[in-house]
């Protein structure tokens, strides 16, 4: 097994403890105070006692989240024992080239925020997270995806609340599996942080060194970048296929990129121009309009 190109196979209470509960609950419309509720103790006494917590008026909320929770683990324990979440990842030989990673030899071309910044912060690219090509020094990044069997995702065909709790689960599940693979890699395989110790609030609120932006978020909004990064990890030896789109199914699949750079922070691209529209197409290789197609909510 090589440890800089692996696949990894959780159960998915390996990975429970790492789901960021906000994000499920949000799903379900419920404000982060409520969320809270996975953080409590099991028993009767300590869950009576959040509950106490509350004004009167948002008890019913409360009690209403406290039985979502419930429900949601008595799911997560029947999943269990037929299910698995998988992550991919690979360290890759790779290069900053102006406003393009180069990862095995593979360009991947980014973009730039645009955002008007103050004097002392400069407008970033990903690509400033690594080694410049100019250097002649090769640096490191991560390539990744996850993601949960797909037969998940068509469980309880006539149960629609049965069928929104797993498939939100899943979602977490995945995301989850991504947190507990990037922590490893970070600490044992890439290794650049073997003095990590954080709790897990802290995990969640990211404290770790390092980036790890995914396809389809605010610094990596293009997500035709897929079919980039499938050429470097093949995301189907975890059951991964790519639409038309580059959309990843099964829906729940993450995908995307691990830097190391102590400076390096996430950040929104923002509205892009036409002369970057222009720049980017040519630097993809493709007509503006293909590229238009992707960036759809990035174009002025």
């Amino acid at each position: 097994m090589n440890p800089t190109n692996e696949i990894l196979h959780y159960h998915l209470h390996d990975v429970a403890s790492y789901i960021n509960w906000i994000y499920y609950f949000h799903a379900w419309g419920f404000e982060p105070r409520f969320a809270v509720i996975a953080d409590i103790h099991g028993c009767d006494v300590c869950r009576a006692s959040w509950l106490t917590s509350f004004a009167q008026e948002d008890i019913p909320k409360a009690t209403e989240a406290m039985q979502l929770f419930k429900e949601t683990n008595r799911i997560l324990d029947l999943l269990d024992r037929d299910y698995e979440v998988r992550s991919a990842y690979k360290l890759c030989e790779a290069y900053g080239d102006g406003d393009n990673l180069i990862i095995d030899g593979q360009t991947i071309p980014l973009l730039r925020q645009q955002t008007v910044q103050q004097k002392d912060k400069p407008n970033l690219c990903l690509s400033d997270f690594v080694r410049p090509l100019s250097s002649g020094q090769p640096d490191t990044v991560g390539v990744f995806c996850t993601c949960i069997e797909s037969e998940v995702e068509l469980l309880y065909e006539k149960d629609p609340y049965k069928r929104m709790m797993v498939q939100v689960l899943a979602d977490r599940l995945a995301e989850a599996a991504t947190e507990k693979m990037h922590e490893y890699v970070r600490k044992e395989t890439w290794g650049y942080a073997k003095d990590e110790h954080l709790s897990m609030p802290d995990l969640m609120l990211e404290k770790f060194q390092g980036i790890r932006p995914a396809v389809g978020y605010p610094s990596l909004p293009d997500q035709s970048v897929n079919f980039l990064l499938n050429k470097i990890i093949d995301m189907s030896r975890i059951g991964i296929s790519l639409t038309e789109s580059g959309a990843m199914h099964p829906h729940a699949s993450v995908s995307g990129l691990m830097f190391a750079h102590p400076s390096a922070r996430y950040f929104s691209v923002g509205k892009i121009g036409s002369d970057q529209l222009r720049d980017y197409a040519k630097r993809k290789g493709v007509n503006e309009e293909e590229v238009r197609k992707f960036l759809v909510n990035n174009i002025i």
